[in-house]
């Protein structure tokens, strides 16, 4: 959480808080920073989903337009070979 922070350099921004705000404050501004850290890393995370949402819908969306795209490709490639298929079948037409 604290990244490179260790015990030793902990201990010493405490005890500037403590010479800083006091021993009566030093509980309130604790609190305060705290709720401040944690809504910020809730508000983070959210942020970080909605983002990864719209990365899947993204990906979602070129995979579902590549797809159409090959399936219409199929399509044309098909319906071609059936109709010469069929109009051997049927045979010659007689007017």
């Amino acid at each position: 959480m604290f990244g490179n922070i260790g015990f030793p350099e902990l201990l010493i921004i405490l005890a500037i808080a403590l010479l800083i705000f006091g021993p009566k404050k030093l509980p309130e501004v604790s609190k305060s920073i705290g709720r401040a850290v944690r809504e910020f890393r809730r508000a983070s995370d959210e942020i970080k989903g909605k983002i990864e949402q719209e990365i899947q819908a993204s990906e979602f969306k070129e995979i579902k337009d590549e797809l159409k795209k090959d399936l219409t490709q199929d399509i044309y490639k098909e319906v071609p070979e059936e109709n010469e298929g069929k109009k051997d079948e049927e045979g010659p037409k007689i007017s």
